[in-house]
């Protein structure tokens, strides 16, 4: 190869059917491939991989086994899905149920186990929940609420953490190390994420927002 010629990336394998959805490429600075989810997407992986999503009032969850490296990542939009299983929005089935809390995370630690993962291996880090302009209805608070309100309730410890306050996040997720890194965004991105984080969302409601209170390091 001639010097100063960039080697070309290498071919992705193709991800499994259900998350064909997902933007993947090859990251030359991680040397890894990159999956990007947009709100209400959820990614599992075997392999070595990076996740990465950027988060307003919306929660992400970095599961992963610890033992075994496999792993993923949520972005879920609000905290409980009412619609009795009638929801429907975005362009896969998946997003339209995952923008939700509840089903978010169920489905994120279904997969997980599925593909092998204990659930006493289980490593929980969460990220997300910035009140991003400071509005009366604190939908990341009420997501920050949920998600420590859903791990609690199911037994799992959560490992790191970074939620709340009133800042807009990068966050990057790598289920093989388990390291997560978080970037902490300016005020003048925090709007341009909750004008796209309402975008996206489109019929959601202040009543979808509302939860039923429940009676360390950033690596």
């Amino acid at each position: 190869m001639n010097a100063g010629v960039a080697a070309a990336a290498p071919v992705l394998a193709p991800a499994p059917p259900r998350f064909a959805h997902i933007r993947r490429a090859w990251d030359a600075n991680f040397q890894r491939p990159l999956a990007k989810l947009l709100p209400g997407e959820y990614y599992v992986t075997c392999d070595d991989e990076v996740i990465f999503t950027v988060l307003g009032s919306c929660v992400s969850a970095c599961v992963r086994d610890r033992k075994l490296g496999i792993g993923g990542m949520n972005h879920f939009m609000l905290p409980l899905d009412r619609s009795g299983g009638g929801s429907h929005w975005g362009e896969h089935a998946n997003t339209s149920a995952t923008r939700y809390g509840n089903v978010a995370m169920d489905r994120l630690v279904t997969d997980i186990l599925d593909l092998g993962g204990q659930r006493e291996d289980l490593e929980f880090k969460v990220m997300g929940g910035g009140n991003v302009l400071d509005m009366a209805l604190d939908v990341g608070g009420h997501n920050v609420q949920f998600v420590r309100d859903y791990l609690k309730r199911h037994g799992f410890q959560i490992a790191a953490e970074d939620l709340g306050d009133n800042f807009a996040r990068k966050l990057y997720y790598s289920p093989k190390s388990g390291k997560a890194r978080v970037k902490r965004l300016t005020a003048t991105v925090n709007r341009a994420v909750f004008e796209r984080e309402q975008s996206l969302a489109g019929d959601c409601t202040v009543r979808d927002a509302a939860v039923p209170r429940a009676g360390g390091e950033r690596g």
